[in-house]
């Protein structure tokens, strides 16, 4: 009897982290096509304007959002960033660097919780953007999910504090923070970039010798191919501009 009730725990809690699980990392119900149709997410944009979007996430870090700084500095490449509250705190120069570079500031959550209840994301999405704004006087009004995980619930209650949520083109995940090596997150860069996209890179986190070396390279093949390097809201307004001429 005591062993059946023993094998009856173990297969409830097994059933509680299983559905713990997938209730974590399940994407919302409503679907991407809902989400563009609405504006809440934007993932890339459509155009014939060779413009891209390049995104850093997980930052800043001391060095490597310095060096990439630099990179960005040399193709008059303007980025976005979307920061990690903590380290926003612990590098307000990196910060006040950023915004007076002209590249857009976003917020990234405070402590980039993997698993976190909806009332203590948004503490955390509030927190962010009070560091960001003691340090700059700018409040930003993007907010990127960790890990890119959302739910319905998520999208409601970030849009309803005045946020528009930012993912990337998905086939634009240059997954660097793995460390593939720097000719992969070149190939893909470069060999999967088109108008409109948004790509995504990691400055904080970890080492990112191999993002700042892969970046080197990246940014003279795009700009010889034509694309100018633009902020999400730059983007936003491109695209808002089209829908308006196409009315």
């Amino acid at each position: 009897m005591k062993r059946n009730y023993i094998f009856f725990l173990s297969c409830l809690l097994i059933f509680t982290v299983f559905l713990y699980t997938i209730s974590s990392h399940t994407s919302a119900d409503r679907g991407r096509k809902y989400y563009e149709q609405t504006g809440q997410i934007i993932w890339d944009i459509k155009t014939n304007e060779k413009i891209v979007a390049l995104t850093f996430d997980d930052g800043p870090h001391p060095k490597y959002t310095r060096e990439v700084l630099d990179i960005l500095a040399q193709y008059d490449a303007k980025a976005t960033f979307f920061l990690v509250g903590e380290l926003a705190d612990k590098n307000p120069e990196v910060v006040f660097q950023m915004y007076e570079e002209g590249h857009e500031l976003a917020n990234h959550t405070y402590t980039h919780p993997f698993r976190i209840t909806l009332p203590n994301l948004l503490e955390e999405i509030k927190q962010t953007n009070e560091t960001i704004f003691s340090i700059t006087g700018y409040s930003p009004d993007l907010f990127r999910p960790v890990e890119g995980q959302y739910t319905d619930a998520l999208i409601d209650a970030v849009t309803k504090e005045g946020y528009r949520v930012v993912m990337w083109s998905w086939h634009l995940d240059t997954e660097d923070w793995k460390d593939p090596g720097v000719d992969k997150i070149v190939n893909k860069v470069i060999g999967g970039t088109t108008p409109g996209n948004v790509i995504l890179f990691h400055d904080g986190g970890g080492n990112r010798e191999q993002t700042v070396k892969a970046l080197e390279q990246i940014m003279p093949v795009l700009k010889d191919e034509g694309y100018r390097f633009v902020t999400i809201s730059e983007l936003l307004k491109i695209d808002k501009k089209k829908i308006c001429r196409s009315d």
